[in-house]
């Protein structure tokens, strides 16, 4: 197997994809009780001692509290 030179890193070239797709920045609110109520699929879970804002159908409804 042929080693890639150094620098060229793998990247998805040639794909667009749906604009509901793309990234977007995630929210930092102080509250974040409002944001869940953007949308009906929005859920808060706790990860590493923070709440969070998850859409798993809207990936645009993302948020983070503090």
């Amino acid at each position: 197997m042929r080693r890639q030179p150094a620098g060229t890193g793998l990247r998805c070239v040639g794909r667009r994809r749906p604009k509901d797709e793309r990234f977007t920045a995630m929210k930092i609110r102080n509250s974040i009780k409002s944001l869940r109520k953007r949308h009906r699929d929005n859920r808060v879970v706790r990860r590493r001692g923070r709440l969070y804002v998850i859409n798993k159908t809207m990936k645009r409804y993302k948020a983070r509290q503090g």
